[in-house]
């Protein structure tokens, strides 16, 4: 191959220190991104869910917010079609209904299923979700003692049922508690505080209540209960009680006996400290149930054990084989839902529409 002439080489050497020396055409600054506007939600029109294979109930579905004690919490609500004029009822019972761990309102709304159940029987719902500026993985914080007290989360959502009780037609005797997880945790500490706005709760995978005291505290209870911490709670409930008197508190327990993050042993407990609060025999249940499960595995077998006072079941136990960390009877297609019955939330319905305040 012919070597370069020698004035050719000078060529190229000038021309790469020309290119080197001209500067480069800066790229215009990227204009900095801006922040997305904190606007408070708005109330939605019935919307579908994402997953299409999902209908949504025809009732409404709407959203909002609520600023209390310095939190801003935001909140779902579902309202089942009523018949207007005469026909129309005075008012609706309202479900509070509080997700778990992980979970988000919308998510605990589709896993339950609970507004076609709530549709049917005329229930409203109210889904609360716990912001992630105020817990990282939307735990509500059943376990500090302020929230065990009525402070915290507890006051903003007592402060949140008044609100939508005084904007919508609610019944004011027939208002609900209910959660899974850390929701059912905060259920209790909700109605325990105010007896005077709950007039009965459903605690699915619960945690006892009045124990924990911080979060690595509320990890042991979890997994070992801790039943000296679970009598002093109830007691010390009753004696700041003691003016204004404590009523009963109707209860239903569910729990997975293969639950390896709120472990069995918590629903023995909080067993015990709804006996004693209720003022039950402990000794043994009025009526025990055994169900087995179905041949096809869409149903688990469970045990239903009543604890009556007069004519109404004021404590109900069910514990349900095969069971783990999740809602029975849920869609599968999300987290902590199990395909398998029985069907938690036709047990929550059937048994919080027996009692009112």
């Amino acid at each position: 191959m012919p070597k370069p002439l020698p004035g050719m080489r000078l060529l190229r050497s000038l021309a790469r220190l020309v290119a080197a020396a001209t500067p480069k055409p800066r790229k215009a600054p990227r204009k900095p991104r801006s922040k997305p506007s904190e606007k408070p939600p708005v109330p939605l029109e019935l919307r579908k869910h994402k997953r299409p294979a999902v209908q949504a109930a025809p009732g409404k579905w709407l959203a909002h917010h609520v600023l209390t004690h310095g939190q801003r919490m935001a909140y779902w609500l579902y309202l089942p079609n009523r018949p207007e004029g005469e026909f129309a009822p005075p008012s609706l019972p309202l479900i509070i209904m509080l997700h778990g761990c992980q979970q988000s309102a919308t998510e605990f709304a589709q896993g339950t299923r609970m507004n076609w159940l709530a549709e049917k029987k005329g229930f409203a719902v109210l889904y609360p979700q716990q912001a992630l500026r105020t817990q990282a993985h939307r735990c509500w914080r059943w376990y500090e003692p302020a929230v065990q007290q009525g402070g915290g989360e507890t006051a903003v959502l007592v402060n949140l049922v008044r609100s939508v009780c005084e904007q919508h037609a609610i019944d004011l005797r027939r208002v609900y508690a209910c959660g899974i997880s850390a929701g059912a945790g905060m259920a209790a500490v909700l109605a325990l505080n105010h007896p005077e706005l709950i007039a009965a709760v459903a605690l699915h995978s619960g945690p006892i209540f009045g124990a924990g005291h911080g979060p690595g505290g509320a990890l042991r209870v979890m997994h070992h209960g801790d039943s000296a911490q679970a009598t002093l709670a109830i007691r010390g409930l009753i004696e700041r009680r003691a003016t204004q008197g404590m009523p009963p508190m109707p209860a239903l327990l569910i729990q997975g006996e293969d639950d390896r993050i709120v472990r069995p042993v918590n629903q023995v407990q909080l067993a015990r400290q709804w006996l004693h609060l209720n003022g039950l025999d402990a000794a043994k249940p009025t009526r025990t149930v055994s169900k087995p499960g179905s041949r096809s595995g869409s149903r688990n077998a469970h045990e239903v054990q009543d604890y009556i006072k007069g004519r109404k079941v004021l404590l109900r136990v069910t514990r349900i084989a095969g069971l783990g960390h999740a809602w029975s009877g849920g869609d599968p297609t999300l987290r902590f839902n199990a395909k398998a019955g029985p069907d938690a939330s036709r047990m929550v319905l059937d048994f919080l529409s027996k009692h009112r305040r």
